[in-house]
């Protein structure tokens, strides 16, 4: 989905953000993560933005490349990758302040990456794109998760170490943190799937095109349908330190969760443009990054 995302217009006018004076806070943004006390988020045009107060402002930090970055992830506080578009993937040693080139390869187009140490990472893409790394970045190693090549939206850590890659084509794959093997548990629908949230230790839920959500009670070997009022695209899902759970998407298509994503209900923070992650600041503000940069949202009621 984030390869849709990339032919969106950016209207900067309509960003609830208006006075921030970075341009690229208010262009199109597809990831973002804390990294400590600090935001860095991604996006079109190379755009690599960080704030050091909860997303109040934001500052453009050097970037090699002009390709749209689609995702980003830290080890700790110092190692860290961002991958994008034309098989780029960065690396940075300090933090984020600086970023190098470890690949760009043109015949490839990343759409995450999970970093799960300083030299252990996985960044996966269209048709079926998968690369590792045990050396912190300096060789990556292409590995093939699926006999089709179907492209890998998502993939994302739970706190056990549980590995978990959603694709189109109803593709969800589990995997250990040594990602030698990987096992599908499909919920049952052909539609993408856009990621996939772990709650706990055996339970997490999945989401995808046409509002489908799914959750699962038992390590994910089994999945239940969970049902949402509107049928709109869900990009990504977030839970908050007060337990809520927040799916986003398709532009006004907000759900909320206070029963560990049992049941959902419509929400209406007032962002009208569609929405590629969401975020919980240090100081527990909530961002959406997306079509028109990075918004500030009210907290669900």
């Amino acid at each position: 989905m984030k390869l849709l995302f990339t032919f969106l217009a950016t209207f900067a006018a309509l960003c609830a953000n208006a006075a921030d004076p970075i341009p690229a806070a208010r262009a199109l943004l597809l990831d973002a993560t804390t990294v400590g006390p600090a935001l860095i988020a991604v996006g079109e045009r190379g755009h690599i933005i960080r704030s050091t107060d909860s997303g109040q402002t934001w500052q453009l930090l050097a970037s090699p490349t002009r390709a749209t970055l689609t995702g980003i992830s830290f080890a700790d506080n110092n190692q860290g990758w961002i991958v994008g578009h034309d098989g780029i993937i960065l690396a940075t040693h300090d933090g984020g302040n600086t970023w190098t080139l470890q690949l760009n390869n043109t015949a490839l187009s990343f759409l995450d990456v999970l970093a799960l140490d300083p030299r252990h990472a996985v960044a996966i893409g269209a048709f079926g794109s998968l690369f590792t790394t045990d050396d912190g970045g300096t060789t990556w190693t292409q590995r093939k998760a699926l006999e089709e090549d179907l492209h890998l939206n998502r993939v994302t850590a739970a706190a056990d170490g549980t590995v978990f890659i959603a694709g189109e084509r109803g593709t969800l794959l589990r995997t250990t943190r040594n990602l030698e093997t990987f096992t599908a548990t499909p919920p049952g629908y052909e539609g993408s799937f856009f990621g996939v949230l772990p709650l706990g230790p055996h339970t997490a839920i999945t989401y995808g095109l046409r509002g489908h959500v799914y959750r699962s009670e038992d390590a994910e070997l089994s999945w239940k349908p969970v049902a949402l009022e509107t049928p709109a695209l869900i990009m990504t899902a977030a839970k908050l330190k007060s337990g809520t759970i927040i799916l986003a998407g398709q532009a006004r298509a907000f759900f909320v969760s206070t029963d560990e994503g049992r049941t959902f209900r419509p929400w209406q923070p007032g962002l009208t443009t569609a929405v590629a992650e969401l975020l919980e600041a240090p100081d527990g503000t909530l961002l959406a990054f997306g079509e028109v940069g990075v918004t500030r949202l009210p907290r669900p009621e």
